[in-house]
């Protein structure tokens, strides 16, 4: 079968793409924008990319047949020229998670990874856990883990299928949660925040997604829950029917204690029993959390504990997540995701732990739908406490000041209108020592890149 992936560059869809192309459809993709990881990845898997949606990716040319199948980005909507032509063509169509659920999940006991932050690396570590454990996990990584040649693969045909399972909606004509079209046996809630501002009108909405999550989950699988957030208990008081295991540093069936303040190195008890300490290259709370939920998964998925455990040590993490890109003349410059309060204050707390008083700028792209609208603005100062410096990419069509978040940050901060601006400000500022932080959910017009390579 000949598939057209439209959002091909996107994580989620990415990964489709590479598991249709494992399974030997012919795969071909547009996207707004073509740009790596994602499109190295793509590339290296023979399948062709059109960067932009007009509606020439999907007609025959050139002895090219059109598509037998289109499907369909959630971030593409009515008016997309793509769209319009796929719908007036009458051109079949379904979204990725549709496809997912009915091709590839189907009769497969899933591992779903769902919450607010932390489903990347909670996943990364799942597969990297299982793999480690002899199961040959099919998985779905919503990013490019380094552990592993590619971000999704089918893995053996009876092997669990473990999947970053988003709360955002599935496509255009699907405004249901994608983590719907998964039907796990096991499910992770690492936790639960207001993100989604184009999608959710407050947390209440997000609750009643994850809710709907926990509703197909059978009794005889797993929650995994994280025991420190009281949305997920107020989500699980609206009725659960399935055994909760739960996890946490201050409470929880599965607890860890942390012996290097930055999460290096932390004991592991489950239930008051010690179960082994873990010596692993990852920084900061939020990753100890992340470990934990991921013990917990493998070791309902019929794992030794004991044996998880050791293995935490050899992940070796996840492209984009504070990934050190380069060290350039002192400077140290790192690459994060990181694009909702809650998560650039955990990052920079953990890096704060690593580096005690070395300098951190922190350079910010508020890139995500959430961010560009305003609804964490008043959020945004404090997650940045950690930071030394903070250099703040204010690029038009940004819908709200940013001026009182600089006051906010007490001489601390500064708004740029470009890129190149910032680099130019990025420059007088970094000096050898220096711990260099780009945050973004997108590209950041190459700058991290642009700033290692020294422009």
């Amino acid at each position: 079968m000949r598939l057209h992936i439209l959002g091909i560059c996107g994580t989620f869809m990415g990964g489709v793409a590479a598991l249709a192309r494992e399974m030997g459809h012919a795969v071909e993709g547009s996207d707004a924008n073509v740009y790596p990881p994602m499109s190295d990845q793509l590339e290296a898997l023979g399948i062709a990319l059109h960067e932009g949606y007009d509606a020439t990716a999907l007609q025959a040319h050139a002895g090219r047949p059109a598509p037998d199948r289109v499907l369909v980005g959630n971030a593409l909507a009515r008016g997309n020229p793509a769209i319009e032509y796929l719908l007036d063509t009458g051109l079949d169509y379904t979204s990725g998670p549709q496809w997912l659920g009915e091709t590839v999940l189907r009769h497969r006991p899933v591992v779903a990874v769902a919450g607010t932050h932390g489903k990347t690396t909670t996943t990364a570590l799942l597969a990297h856990l299982l793999d480690a454990a002899g199961r040959a996990p099919g998985f779905l990584i919503g990013g490019v883990p380094l552990g592993f040649a590619h971000s999704a693969r089918l893995g053996a045909p009876d092997a669990p299928f473990v999947i970053e399972a988003d709360e955002y909606d599935t496509a255009f004509f699907d405004k249901r949660s994608k983590f719907v079209h998964y039907h796990p046996r096991i499910a992770v809630l690492n936790n639960l925040e207001y993100d989604h501002a184009d999608i959710f009108p407050d947390v209440a909405a997000i609750q009643r997604q994850f809710h709907h999550l926990v509703r197909i989950v059978p009794a005889a699988g797993t929650l995994v829950v994280n025991a420190e957030d009281p949305r997920l208990a107020e989500t699980l008081a609206m009725g659960c029917w399935t055994p909760v295991q739960s996890f946490g540093i201050t409470a929880g069936e599965w607890r860890a204690h942390l012996v290097e303040s930055d999460g290096s190195v932390f004991d592991v008890t489950r239930a008051g029993v010690p179960v082994g300490t873990v010596r692993w290259p990852m920084l900061g709370r939020h990753n100890v959390m992340n470990a934990l939920a991921a013990l917990a998964a493998a070791t309902a998925a019929g794992c030794e504990t004991a044996a998880m455990v050791r293995a935490l040590a050899s992940f070796r993490g996840v492209r984009r997540r504070l990934e050190l890109l380069a060290v350039r003349d002192g400077i140290s410059i790192y690459d994060d995701f990181a694009h909702h309060p809650t998560a650039i204050a955990t990052t920079l707390a953990g890096l704060r732990a690593r580096v005690g008083r070395g300098r951190i700028i922190a350079v910010l792209e508020p890139r995500s739908n959430s961010m560009r609208a305003g609804a964490h603005a008043a959020a945004l100062a404090p997650s940045l406490a950690d930071a030394d410096a903070v250099l703040l990419l204010a690029k038009p069509g940004l819908r709200w000041d940013p001026a009182p978040v600089i006051d906010a940050l007490g001489g601390r901060g500064e708004a740029t209108r470009d890129v190149d601006g910032l680099l130019d400000r990025l420059a007088t500022r970094a000096a050898p020592g220096d711990h260099v932080v780009f945050m973004s959910n997108g590209d950041f017009d190459h700058a991290p890149r642009r700033f290692a390579k020294g422009r």
